[in-house]
């Protein structure tokens, strides 16, 4: 994973300089494919915030972004990253490599549409705003037809930026190579639906990178290969994320990238697994389907998680707990994410009521410390360990 990763950096860094490929930033929902067949590098932003979180880099940028007048309620991942990119301060030496171009698409939150004309204005960078109208209930012909339409816009300006005729072919390999991966990284997913889990959601948030940045790469899919196969040596050891697995949990939200050993090591503390999440499955369900990959890929992007209203997401998450087995539901109320977060009060109680089991809401940050309380969570993670534990044994 090191490796990989590293190799894809270093990558962009020297095409940084001397030009041997394009660069474009990217929102983590945006059409990375297209890019790929292009021979573009795709650097996501969000990505480099949340290492600056892992790094506890992130205050420091936040800081700076604050410093130039933005607010402190703005997403942490775009004060981290505006922060970064003034300062040059990274865990990547010389900070991510200017892009040649922005991608964006506002299917994950309304924040990127603002911040990538930011960093288009910093960077004096063309930008290509992908327009995913919200899905209530069912994708309609005329939303579908508008987001193709764009796809089609996006193909221009990638030919205008990177100075050569889109290839459609090249296109419908990358497509049907992400395809494969985005299976692959399912089937690793679903691993965790044995008892006890081979991993935990900590890992995932770790091994969801290749599927982010790298998706309709052969690197990607052959990493993800091997590590399907050590994942299913581990069921068939029965060897466990968590030692002594006796509670198993979901978690709801992007991930506390300031804590995540902090909180594997507490919850594992009670034998507590959390075996799956929202956030990564998320990329799990957006497939490309159909014939035409630039419809089907438009239709993928249209349906993200986020893009989708109220109830399917609660449908969502009752599938997840039913199919992982989940005791408990661990809900991370984020401070950054207004659209990850809007309406989870009314979640935490509709699960509760449907389907019986606790729920807990920890009030935190993707990547602003500041905003964490360490003895608080700790206290109420504790309590609800202790809810679910007697709720197990009085089902026995």
């Amino acid at each position: 994973m090191r490796e990989l990763m590293t190799a894809y950096y270093t990558e962009a860094k020297t095409a940084e300089i001397d030009g041997s490929k394009k660069i474009a930033w990217i929102t983590s929902g945006g059409p990375v494919e297209p890019l790929h067949a292009m021979d573009v590098i795709p650097i996501y932003p969000e990505n480099h915030s949340a290492m600056l979180g892992a790094s506890k880099m992130s205050i420091e940028m936040c800081e700076v972004a604050e410093e130039m007048g933005y607010s402190r309620d703005l997403c942490s991942y775009f004060r981290g990253d505006i922060g970064s990119a003034v300062t040059k301060k990274s865990p990547i030496p010389g900070a991510l490599p200017k892009p040649d171009f922005l991608v964006a698409a506002n299917n994950i939150c309304g924040t990127v549409t603002k911040w990538y004309e930011i960093l288009s204005r910093f960077f004096d960078v063309p930008l290509f705003l992908l327009d995913t109208p919200f899905i209530h209930g069912k994708i309609t012909k005329q939303s579908s037809e508008y987001v193709e339409a764009q796809m089609r816009e996006l193909i221009s300006f990638l030919e205008v930026n990177c100075g050569k005729k889109f290839d459609h072919d090249r296109f419908k390999e990358v497509a049907e190579t992400a395809l494969e991966g985005l299976y692959l990284w399912e089937d690793i997913l679903a691993t965790c639906e044995n008892r006890p889990a081979p991993m935990s959601c900590f890992d995932a948030f770790f091994f969801i990178a290749p599927i982010v940045t790298l998706r309709g790469t052969k690197e990607c899919n052959e990493f993800y290969r091997k590590l399907l196969a050590e994942l299913k040596q581990r069921v068939e050891d029965n060897i466990a994320a968590v030692p002594n697995e006796k509670i198993r949990l979901l978690w709801d939200n992007i991930p506390i990238w300031t804590r995540l050993r902090d909180l594997s090591e507490l919850f594992a503390s009670h034998g507590a697994c959390l075996v799956a999440d929202t956030y990564t499955n998320a990329w799990a369900r957006t497939k490309i389907e159909g014939d035409d990959p630039v419809k089907g890929l438009g239709n993928a992007l249209h349906k993200a998680y986020l893009n989708i209203d109220f109830q399917q997401m609660i449908k969502e998450v009752k599938g997840l707990i039913k199919r992982f087995s989940a005791d408990g539901f661990v809900i991370h109320s984020n401070r950054s994410c207004k659209p990850y977060s809007l309406g989870q009060f009314d979640m935490a109680r509709t699960i509760q009521e449907e389907l019986d089991i606790p729920t807990i809401i920890i009030e935190a940050d993707q990547t602003d410390d500041r905003v964490f309380s360490e003895e608080q969570t700790k206290t109420r993670v504790e309590a609800f360990i202790e809810t679910v534990t007697e709720k197990i044994k009085k089902a026995l």
